[in-house]
């Protein structure tokens, strides 16, 4: 056996291999994080749910842990069957299974709510409160600490990828996200956030830089969503959901409307899942927004490549110049377009984009004091994953 066919067969074993030993990683990790949360809780069933990894080549690990807010009780939305109800107290939690309507299940919960609140009502909110306080400060801390003294059980992770443990679903299609039911139908949720790099994670390993640097150098959100009406947030959903149909759109479109996300002291998220093109039989495809009917796949690929520049530089200018209509936004706050793009397997376009700017340089854009070609300039983009 020659050298070189050595090598190579140790490479291609390498390449193969890597899949497997994410995976492993990322079993570890999930049961690292799920252990020292349930420790920190002081019991095992404190948190009804599991940890989450997802590996993205270029972005990073991402560990979902959706926690909703009012712990007390709330209903799960998105399952084909779910429980009617699932009580969390800080002895644990159940759930409740019927054949009753969802409407009956809902009903009863009130009723249970307003006996409970003609009883101490005060007594009460204070200690839903207190217990939401509490699951979001333990998941913060853990999530810290878990960063710094395990992060680098996830082996193969380049320098500028991260991971991030996050309580949220991708919501795009929110398939776990929580619906409160208690006190007449309040529908706030919390959104917390912590983000490492892996290269402050080796740093801190090797004893570059303090615990305290390593902390502040992490990327944490925390905040909750509001309930605000703000008719400009409507306006500017509603804009983009028919600027981006397929009769107006020269690249990419969207389908049905486009979600958004009203964050306390933060800004608003909205979230667009692009689409390219539409199959038909026998693997051809239809492009709506080229005028192309009875496309190959290699065809239908090589086109979705050739958009994608021109969708991103027109998403910028989209987003600058519609964007600047939005009042309600303070002057810190950001506005954030996270898009799905269309899948191309091979294609080598991003999977995902997380769009922002700050509310301030829409303001200075719309006042004249800044050109359109500056402000786009104050754009950060993120791109995730590549197809």
């Amino acid at each position: 056996m020659s050298v070189g066919f050595l090598l190579a067969t140790l490479v291609a074993w390498g390449q193969s291999a890597a899949p497997e030993r994410m995976d492993r990683d990322l079993e570890v990790a999930e049961n690292i994080l799920g252990t020292l949360l349930r420790q920190e809780a002081g019991r095992r069933s404190f948190f009804p749910v599991e940890v989450r990894g997802n590996y993205v080549a270029g972005y990073g690990v991402t560990f979902r842990l959706p926690l909703g807010g009012g712990m007390n009780r709330f209903a799960i939305a998105g399952f084909p069957e779910p429980p009617d109800m699932v009580n969390v107290t800080p002895d644990g939690f159940s759930y409740s299974y019927s054949r009753k309507s969802q409407d009956q299940a809902r009903e009863e919960v009130r009723s249970s709510t307003r006996v409970k609140t003609a009883k101490a009502p005060k007594a009460a909110m204070e200690s839903d409160d207190s217990l939401e306080s509490k699951i979001r400060d333990r998941f913060m801390e853990v999530s810290k600490n878990f960063l710094a003294d395990y992060g680098d059980v996830i082996s193969g992770l380049k320098a500028d990828e991260r991971i991030v443990i996050t309580n949220r679903s991708d919501n795009f299609e929110p398939e776990f996200d929580m619906i409160w039911v208690n006190g007449g139908g309040e529908s706030r949720r919390p959104l917390l956030s912590v983000e490492a790099r892996r290269g402050d994670i080796d740093q801190l390993k090797q004893g570059k830089i303090s615990r305290a640097e390593f902390m502040n150098r992490l990327k944490v959100v925390n905040t909750e969503t509001t309930e605000s009406l703000d008719p400009d947030l409507e306006v500017l959903s509603s804009l983009f959901g028919r600027l981006y149909r397929e009769d107006l759109s020269k690249t990419y479109y969207v389908q049905g409307n486009v979600r958004y996300e009203r964050l306390k002291d933060f800004g608003v998220m909205y979230y667009m899942k692009v689409y390219s093109s539409t199959e038909m039989e026998g693997d051809r495809f239809m492009m709506p927004t080229q005028n192309l009917r009875d496309v190959s796949q290699k065809d239908r690929d090589a086109k979705v490549k050739e958009l994608y520049p021109k969708f991103e530089s027109e998403l910028k200018e989209n987003i600058v110049e519609y964007g600047r209509t939005l009042r309600s936004l303070k002057e810190n706050e950001q506005l954030v377009f996270n898009v799905r793009l269309t899948k191309c397997e091979g294609c080598g376009i991003p999977a995902e984009l997380e769009v922002a700017i700050k509310s301030s340089a829409l303001k200075d854009y719309s006042a004249g004091k800044a050109t359109k070609e500056a402000t786009i300039g104050k754009i950060t983009l993120k791109k995730t994953g590549v197809q």
